[in-house]
């Protein structure tokens, strides 16, 4: 069975805003190896707008650096499905749009064989983190406070137990926190 894997970047406060995101080269050659790991990507409408925004046209970029269009050259290659009810097409290279069962759609996505499943976002991992159908978190701290914002967790009510297995330090203070949801 896959697993589903959620990664943010969220700053020392909670949260959850990826303009404060120190985009270097490690973050991105470690975002590029998280993607080795899976092979279907997810995503609600905002996120999927945010990055369907700048990747696909990123080797245009004057700015971006070698690990920049490695990565993009994953994404852009990658299966997507975006689920929202509100878009009307999703015109990004190998991206499914489902509108409805999303729940179903990732239940049965978990089944199938093959590679994990990567997902990012608020709003709908939010929902996904009550129904307990995310099994693994990959929260990137960035080195900052910023007081304000959307909190990664603010609309949890129950406890979610986790179990730590892995953190990691880049150079630029960033602290990779890799934890395995505790579903016993």
């Amino acid at each position: 069975m896959r697993k589903l894997i959620f990664s943010m970047n969220i700053s020392l406060d909670g949260y959850a805003d990826h303009t404060v995101a120190i985009a270097d080269d490690e973050l991105h050659e470690f975002a590029s190896d998280l993607l080795d790991s899976v092979d279907i990507i997810l995503f609600g409408r905002v996120t999927y707008q945010l990055m369907e925004s700048y990747w696909p046209k990123a080797r245009k970029d004057p700015g971006a650096t070698k690990s920049m269009i490695e990565f993009a050259d994953k994404i852009n290659a990658k299966p997507k499905i975006v689920f929202s009810r509100t878009l009307q097409k999703a015109e990004w290279n190998n991206t499914r749009l489902v509108k409805d069962n999303i729940v179903e759609e990732v239940v049965k996505l978990k089944r199938q064989r093959g590679k994990n499943l990567s997902i990012g976002g608020i709003g709908m991992c939010q929902e996904f983190m009550k129904l307990g159908l995310i099994d693994e978190y990959w929260l990137l701290v960035q080195p900052v406070i910023i007081g304000k914002g959307r909190r990664l967790f603010e609309s949890l009510r129950n406890r979610i137990s986790l179990k730590l297995v892995d953190t990691k330090t880049f150079n630029s203070g960033v602290v990779v926190l890799h934890y395995r949801a505790d579903k016993e």
